[in-house]
């Protein structure tokens, strides 16, 4: 069995270790303003993206692949969101075996008040690891990233 070249092991902790940081960072500073976790402005952000017609609202599985947790997991924090009245659920009209998730008006406004929050967070956490020479080659690359269209 061949072994990993250490330069590719290190550049995946570096990566790790940013993400990491960032991750820590936006939690604390959301949770302390709003009462609000990282995975649950996700979910809030991604299902606040849903439109109407095809393909526009998320299935549960589509929504754990797209904040990355399993779908257990997502079930609970859309659970704990609802009971939170920040997101509703109702049937697929088209598909009674579907439930969509949708983000009420209370949850758009958390997410509206939060996302400054996010952001100055986000950029507190990559210019401190641009302070870091192992760090800084990665937070300069998050930078210059954009989503694909």
């Amino acid at each position: 069995m061949s072994r990993p070249e250490p330069a590719l092991a290190q550049s995946w902790c570096a990566l790790s270790a940013l993400h990491n940081r960032i991750e820590s960072h936006i939690e604390k500073a959301l949770q302390s303003a709003h009462g609000i976790s990282v995975r649950e402005f996700s979910v809030l952000g991604v299902l606040s993206g849903q439109h109407d017609g095809d393909g526009g609202h998320f299935r549960m599985n589509e929504l754990a692949d797209a904040v990355v947790l399993s779908l257990s997991a997502t079930t609970r924090l859309v659970t704990r969101l609802e009971d939170r009245g920040l997101l509703s659920r109702y049937l697929c009209p088209t598909d009674r075996r579907s439930i969509y998730t949708d983000v009420t008006a209370a949850g758009a406004r958390l997410l509206a008040e939060a996302g400054p929050t996010n952001d100055r967070a986000l950029a507190e956490a990559l210019a401190d690891a641009e302070r870091r020479p192992e760090l800084a080659p990665l937070a300069a690359a998050v930078r210059t990233l954009r989503p694909a269209a």
